[in-house]
C-alpha cells in the first residue's frame, strides 16, 4: 500500500510540473509578445534553399507570410520556463542535470543565430555561419558526452535481443552523434506554423511514458514539463502563427530529446519516434546530392520535404496537420517497439 501511494505521489508531480510548464510559459508570453512587437525582432526571410542555391520556391510560396513582420526566437519563453521550473522544482544530478544544462547551452547558441538573424543583412542568409553553429553545437555534444562517460558512468548502449553493447569511450562520440543529429533534425523541421511544436509535444510525451516506465520520475517530469510549454507556444504558433521559436527554441529542444534518449537508452527507437525528423532531413540531404550529381535536378520542388507538398498546392495547414497525424503514429510504433524490446 505504501508503494503504491509513493507511485501515485510521483506521478502527481510529474502532472503537476506539466501543468506548470504550460501555466508559466502562458504567463510569460504576452511579456515576449510585447517585446518583440515593440522592439521589431521581424524574422527575416531566408534567400538560399537547404539543399543549396536560390530557395525560389520558399520565396514564392512563403513572401506573403515574410511581408507580415512576424517576431523571432519566441523559444526564450519556453526555454526559460522549463529552466526555471526544473532548477526550482525537479533537479536532480543523475537524471535532470544534463539535459537541462544542454538544453540552455544549445539555446544560447540558438539565441544569438536568432539575434544576428533580426539584426542582420537578409541579402543572403541573416544570422550564423552553417559552419560556425555546427561547430558549438558540437562543443555542447562532446561536452555533454564527456560528464554522460565520465560523471554518470555510462559506457555502453542497449540494442534489442543484443542487450547490452560496451562500446566504452566510443559512447562520448555516439552521444556527440545523436545530439547533434537530433538538434539539427528539429530545426529542419521548423519550417510551417505549429509543425515543430505539435511534434515534439508528441515526442516528449512518449518519453515521458518511457522515463516513467524506467522509474526515472525527476526525468519524466522535466519531459512533461517541456510538454506543456511548447503546448503553450503551439497555442499561439499555429497557422496564422503569431511568432516563431527560432534556433532558441528548436536547436534547445532538439538538444534535449536527443539527450534523453541518450539517458534512456533508446536511441534505437528515436529515429522511429522521430521519423518526421528523420523524413525532413532526408529529403534536404537527396535534394543536395541529386543537384550535384544530376546537374541541377531536384526530386524533390522543395526541401525539406513539407515545402514539397505545399508546392504541390497543399494549404499549408493540412501539411502541418497531416505531419502531425505522422508524428503521433510514430511517437506510438516507437513506444510499441520499445516495449517489445524489453
Amino acid at each position: 500500500m505504501l508503494h503504491f501511494t509513493l507511485q501515485v505521489n510521483k506521478l502527481v508531480n510529474v502532472l503537476l510540473l506539466g501543468v506548470l510548464g504550460f501555466g508559466l510559459t502562458m504567463a510569460l508570453t504576452p511579456i515576449y509578445t510585447t517585446l518583440a512587437y515593440k522592439y521589431k525582432w521581424w524574422k527575416k526571410q531566408r534567400k538560399e534553399a537547404w539543399s543549396g542555391g536560390e530557395a525560389t520556391v520558399y520565396n514564392r510560396l512563403h513572401a506573403a507570410k515574410h511581408k507580415r513582420n512576424i517576431p523571432n526566437m519566441a523559444g526564450i519563453v519556453f526555454v526559460f520556463s522549463i529552466a526555471i521550473i526544473t532548477l526550482v522544482m525537479n533537479l536532480k544530478r543523475q537524471q535532470t542535470w544534463l539535459p537541462l544544462a544542454g538544453m540552455v547551452a544549445a539555446g544560447l547558441i540558438g539565441l544569438a543565430d536568432d539575434i544576428m538573424n533580426i539584426r542582420g543583412d537578409n541579402a543572403k542568409v541573416a544570422g550564423m555561419r552553417a559552419k560556425v553553429k555546427f561547430v558549438l553545437y558540437s562543443i555542447v555534444g562532446l561536452v555533454g558526452g564527456v560528464w554522460f562517460y565520465e560523471k554518470l558512468n555510462v559506457h555502453s548502449i542497449y540494442l534489442p535481443w543484443v542487450h547490452e553493447w560496451n562500446i566504452g569511450f566510443g559512447i562520448i562520440i555516439l552521444f556527440w552523434f545523436v545530439v547533434v543529429a537530433t538538434a539539427n533534425s528539429v530545426n529542419i523541421t521548423d519550417g510551417l506554423d505549429g509543425l515543430a511544436g505539435g511534434l515534439l509535444a508528441s515526442s516528449f510525451l512518449v518519453y515521458t511514458f518511457i522515463c516513467g516506465s524506467q522509474g526515472k520520475y525527476v526525468l519524466a517530469g522535466f519531459c512533461l514539463t517541456v510538454v506543456g510549454a511548447i503546448l503553450s507556444y503551439t497555442w499561439f504558433n499555429i497557422y496564422p502563427a503569431r511568432f516563431f521559436m527560432g534556433d532558441v527554441g528548436s536547436f534547445a529542444l532538439g538538444t534535449a530529446l536527443g539527450i534523453i534518449a541518450m539517458q534512456t537508452d533508446t536511441v534505437y527507437i528515436l529515429p522511429i519516434i522521430g521519423a518526421v525528423y528523420v523524413i525532413e532531413t532526408g529529403s534536404v540531404i537527396v535534394n543536395r546530392l541529386s543537384k550535384k550529381i544530376r546537374h541541377g535536378k531536384k526530386v524533390f520542388l522543395s526541401s525539406p520535404i513539407h515545402h514539397h507538398f505545399e508546392a504541390l498546392g497543399w494549404p499549408e495547414t493540412k501539411v502541418t496537420m497531416r505531419f502531425w497525424i505522422l508524428g503521433q503514429i510514430a511517437a506510438v510504433i516507437g513506444l510499441v517497439v520499445y516495449l517489445a524490446g524489453k
